[in-house]
């Protein structure tokens, strides 16, 4: 039976009946990272460097160096990301049960409101109302926000950082621990460079994303873009971190299967 099931799969897949949508972000020099204040440790950008490319240094190959920090481009946030999440068991990248990288996703689609207002911040009540369109959102599920923010190209317009912080949309504070504890999702995530709102510093917590999320075990995904190539229910997403024992997070590949042809 498990043999068929796979089978039928794979077929779909090749005869276009499932599509594979790319939800990742090009990972180059130059992508937008994370800004924090001057008196923090600062992620370092990417960096590629080349070992050898088909010449003296390695005639018949070629391959690079790579460096970054784990939340770089489209990447994966894990428990221990946050002090709220440091002290679940299987909290890391190397630890997460691997059947937890693949759950079905809910798209909100909110970037009529974020072309409008790019300080926009998603509210129980939206929620509430897109469920009565859409469904429940289940158990053990992906809450992606669209917010058409990765059609920002250059990395000023992408960061959007004013005198006064950073100026992106993201989750109400009140939305955090409805999605966590009344919905049971896996995790949140975002075209923005991270979780949550730019000007989330101000609210209370500080950070409710990544406080409430991680808090309740569960994980973020930012910098992902297509998420307009998305249903609001149906697809099934995989977004699985590299291995790094210990890792807090890291940039990953995530791909949404959907049924139907585009």
């Amino acid at each position: 039976m498990e043999a068929s099931l796979l089978a039928q799969l794979l077929n779909a897949i090749g005869s276009g009946g499932i599509r594979i949508v790319d939800l990742t972000q090009p990972l180059e020099t130059g992508t937008p990272i994370i800004q924090l204040p001057p008196d923090f440790g600062a992620s370092k950008p990417f960096r590629l460097e080349e070992i050898s490319r088909y010449d003296s240094r390695g005639p018949a190959w070629y391959w690079n160096n790579f460096s970054c920090g784990e939340h770089t481009g489209t990447h994966f946030d894990a428990p221990i990301h946050w002090v709220t999440g440091k002290d679940y068991s299987q909290n890391a990248t190397d630890t997460i049960a691997a059947e937890r990288f693949i759950a079905p996703a809910c798209v909100i689609d909110v970037s009529r409101q974020v072309a409008k207002d790019p300080d926009f911040l998603l509210t129980v009540q939206q929620v509430e109302s897109w469920e009565k369109q859409h469904g429940r959102i289940e158990a053990g599920s992906w809450v992606l926000m669209h917010t058409g923010w990765s059609k920002r190209k250059s990395a000023s317009d992408f960061l959007n950082i004013g005198e006064d912080g950073a100026h992106v949309p993201g989750p109400h504070p009140d939305l955090v621990p409805f999605l966590a504890k009344e919905r049971d999702v896996v995790g949140w995530g975002s075209e923005g460079v991270g979780t949550d709102a730019g000007q989330a510093f101000r609210f209370n917590p500080p950070f409710p994303c990544h406080s409430g999320m991680h808090g309740s075990n569960k994980f973020g995904l930012a910098s992902l873009t297509n998420l307009d190539k998305l249903p609001p229910k149906g697809a099934v997403l995989i977004a699985a971190p590299l291995k790094i024992v210990g890792g807090s997070g890291s940039p990953c590949r995530v791909l949404a299967l959907v049924q139907g042809r585009a």
